[in-house]
């Protein structure tokens, strides 16, 4: 039996997310698996690192799956390259250790959001940023994103339904940078609850509008309260950037 590592890229503006739906093939997972399961001729199931939301992109997803026909690398990614849809890549792939696991073995995520910044739009980058005309305050940005920063129960900048899963996690670092006209924030952390990352930047949007205090942080994180958190930054301008195990 062969344990094979997926590294995938994809531009996730016509799916359903990373995570298989049922019957609908319409996610990056069930896409993927589809192609598979066609080469081997039985169903297939991979396992990914982190389930993206839909519309969310990807510079470097990584899913895992194993099986005991007699494939190369080189093989099942020619097959996957020829028959997957050209908004997925496969960057690589590679026999691993029978014990790695894709997602258990992931010991930390980095996000990207892209911010255009300017008055005009920007018709290229129109799919993967999103437009904030007004003048974000960058420095108030930074100073309201260092409150996220360490351990802490996230339940109010989550929309996940169960109440079983701890709502605890870890942020190592955020870092907000400007150029060029836009602005990119990076969300490092040991794990991201559904819409996480996005309702903490739709904060930072409102912090450096001057609709919230960055002070105000805090108290949203203690209440657990979901409707606290304010607006939450639309998918496309989403990017799950890098994993590290």
């Amino acid at each position: 039996m062969k344990n094979f590592r997926l590294d995938i890229q994809y531009d996730g503006g016509r799916y359903k997310g990373w995570q298989r739906l049922g019957d609908d093939d319409n996610t990056i997972q069930g896409k993927i698996e589809n192609v598979l399961s066609e080469m081997v001729g039985r169903k297939i199931e991979i396992i990914g690192s982190s389930r993206t939301d839909a519309g969310v992109h990807a510079f470097d997803q990584v899913a895992n799956f194993k099986m005991s026909e007699s494939f190369s690398e080189a093989e099942v990614k020619s097959y996957l390259t020829k028959y997957l849809p050209q908004d997925i890549s496969i960057t690589k792939v590679t026999i691993v250790h029978d014990r790695f696991h894709a997602r258990y073995n992931a010991n930390d995520k980095t996000y990207l959001y892209k911010i255009w910044n300017e008055e005009h739009p920007h018709p290229f980058m129109r799919k993967y940023s999103i437009h904030v005309e007004n003048k974000l305050a960058i420095n108030q940005m930074r100073k309201a994103a260092a409150y996220f920063i360490g351990e802490h129960d996230f339940t109010a900048y989550s929309n996940a339904k169960s109440k079983k899963k701890s709502m605890i996690r870890t942020i190592h670092a955020i870092n907000i940078d400007e150029s060029e006209g836009f602005i990119f924030i990076r969300v490092k952390g040991d794990g991201f609850l559904y819409n996480m990352v996005r309702k903490m930047v739709g904060t930072l949007i409102e912090v450096g509008l001057n609709q919230k205090e960055a002070e105000q942080i805090p108290t949203i994180i203690s209440s657990k309260e979901r409707n606290q958190t304010g607006g939450m930054a639309d998918a496309r301008g989403l990017h799950l950037e890098k994993i590290e195990f």
